[in-house]
């Protein structure tokens, strides 16, 4: 009867701290969101709000390490249940720099303001944003739900985000050497779009966290990238 209610009070310590990191994933998704509006409209408000909206992020996620030391001290958990435990601290983490890049973005919404528009820019980069918003809610519900295949498409597509990213390099590297008054809009413009592809490695860490708490293993095979831009059609020395 003790160890049933031991058992019990483990469970709803979980349950609490995991539906903590769910609502800090709404919390980081809307993030994203809002800063690549920010960027795409100018909007220098919508960003200020992203940039103070981080302190929240931050704060969630030293609640939910706090309760999981707590229920490493307190309740001893053993095999699957100390897998859950550090799953929820690892997600928890990759979700708080997903929140920074967010932060970052919205910081260059200013900067940008003051610089010509790059057509079709902002579009692009709201469209790889909400490409990566997606396989964040997919892998936070591969997680909620246990699906292991949800967390494989999501690790499939982080190929995606890298080949939008790529386009953007060329389009970007094109427009300077167009005309050099582009270059100091188009070299921000690169620093977002890699923080957006960045937002997708760490997306895909999460659904890798979700198959291992699954399977009890890392995925074996290596992570679905596209070719990098910066080495395409070049030899690399090992």
């Amino acid at each position: 009867m003790n160890e049933q209610h031991i058992l019990s009070a483990f469970d709803r310590d979980l349950e609490s701290a995991q539906a903590l990191v769910m609502r800090m994933g709404g919390m980081v998704e809307a993030a994203i969101s809002e800063a690549a509006k920010a960027l795409e409209t100018r909007d220098e408000e919508l960003a200020e709000k992203v940039r103070l909206g981080d302190r929240a992020i931050d704060a969630l996620e030293e609640k939910i390490n706090e309760e999981a030391v707590r229920l490493i001290a307190l309740r001893a958990p053993a095999a699957t249940d100390l897998r859950t435990v550090l799953t929820v601290m690892k997600i928890a983490a990759s979700l708080e720099r997903v929140g920074d890049y967010a932060k970052n973005l919205a910081k260059r919404a200013h900067v940008l303001g003051q610089m010509a528009t790059i057509p079709g820019a902002g579009g692009a980069l709201r469209r790889m944003s909400m490409a990566v918003v997606q396989m964040l809610s997919d892998a936070l519900d591969a997680y909620n739900t246990r699906d292991a295949a949800l967390a494989e498409d999501v690790r499939n597509r982080d190929r995606d985000v890298d080949q939008m990213y790529n386009a953007l390099f060329r389009e970007f590297l094109t427009h300077m050497m167009e005309d050099p008054r582009n270059i100091s809009a188009c070299m921000h413009l690169h620093f977002i779009a890699k923080n957006i592809e960045r937002m997708g490695d760490h997306a895909t860490s999460i659904a890798e966290q979700v198959i291992y708490l699954v399977t009890g293993q890392m995925p074996e095979e290596a992570r679905p990238k596209a070719e990098s831009v910066m080495t395409a059609g070049l030899e690399t020395e090992d």
